[in-house]
């Protein structure tokens, strides 16, 4: 395949880099940037692009029953061995779609607050780690670089979209959590909630895209130390998270101010949890 000066760069996001093949295909490289709270931080995590890139093609496997994905080859240039893949372009949904099974982050907090998790009434009592009675379909609006995404309600996704798309958006969104929550929970892993990319291919086929139950899009928990009630164990970004808010990074998320540098501890810990996440997973050492 042609080398990167080859190529035309057509976007790059907080993760992820675009280019452009001679023959109309795209070829998604994966960083190892990391991300919280809008903002790209700093420094990298070693291998979290390999990472992410080998679990979500390892994922795009076990889906296929459920839905195609955008996947054409993993044969890329040499310079983006392990961290890219060759796609197929998509003309992409309009709306973050997100399955959730148990109740934590921004779906708590609307929760505490109305009850429901745009628009999806859940019992009372639930606390923070709580299990739902069933895998529910919390869309949110696609913000642009540096807003927040809102909350939408399925009554708005067929406003936007029609009921046609908007049930086909909710129907694939949750299989893909329910088969990956299921393949996670043989490995002792938790999938608490989801973000899938989902588009329209050049014949109007929907089809799952980007990245797919990766650490960056999804909130892992380990089994055998879920308690609700409290903060879940994870191996997933939330630990950067929570060492943003914590009292020893001296950051406050609303000062406007731009987050401090990550420790090399803390550096370290991430690599680690992003390669246990792999592991676990999929059962595959991660070398």
């Amino acid at each position: 395949m042609a080398h990167v000066e080859q190529l035309k760069h057509v976007h790059s996001g907080k993760i992820r880099d675009l280019y452009e093949t001679a023959d109309g295909l795209l070829l998604m490289v994966a960083s190892d940037r990391i991300s919280a709270f809008d903002h790209v931080l700093s420094p990298e995590i070693p291998d979290k692009g390999a990472i992410l890139t080998q679990l979500s093609l390892w994922w795009f496997g076990q889906l296929t029953p459920i839905v195609p994905n955008h996947v054409v080859s993993a044969d890329v240039p040499p310079e983006f061995a392990g961290r890219a893949v060759l796609c197929r372009p998509l003309r992409m949904v309009p709306v973050e779609c997100i399955a959730r099974g148990y109740l934590t982050g921004s779906g708590l907090a609307e929760y505490q607050a109305t009850g429901s998790v745009c628009g999806v009434r859940l019992p009372p009592g639930l606390q923070d780690g709580s299990k739902l009675p069933e895998p529910i379909f919390t869309p949110t609006t696609k913000a642009p670089v540096g807003s927040h995404d809102q909350p939408m309600t399925f009554d708005q996704v067929v406003a936007m979209l029609g009921v046609d798309v908007a049930e086909a958006l909710r129907h694939v969104t949750v299989e893909v959590y329910r088969r990956g929550a299921e393949i996670a929970a043989e490995h002792g892993v938790i999938v608490a909630d989801t973000k899938i990319e989902l588009g329209w291919d050049e014949e109007a086929v929907l089809t799952l895209g980007d990245e797919v139950l990766t650490p960056d899009s999804s909130r892992f928990w380990p089994a055998s130390e879920w308690e609700p009630g409290r903060s879940q164990p994870s191996f997933d970004k939330q630990y950067v998270r929570d060492w943003l808010t914590s009292p020893e990074s001296g950051w406050d998320r609303n000062s406007g101010q731009a987050p401090p540098r990550l420790p090399d501890e803390v550096v370290a810990r991430t690599r680690q949890t992003y390669v246990e996440a792999y592991e676990k997973v999929t059962g595959h050492r991660w070398d």
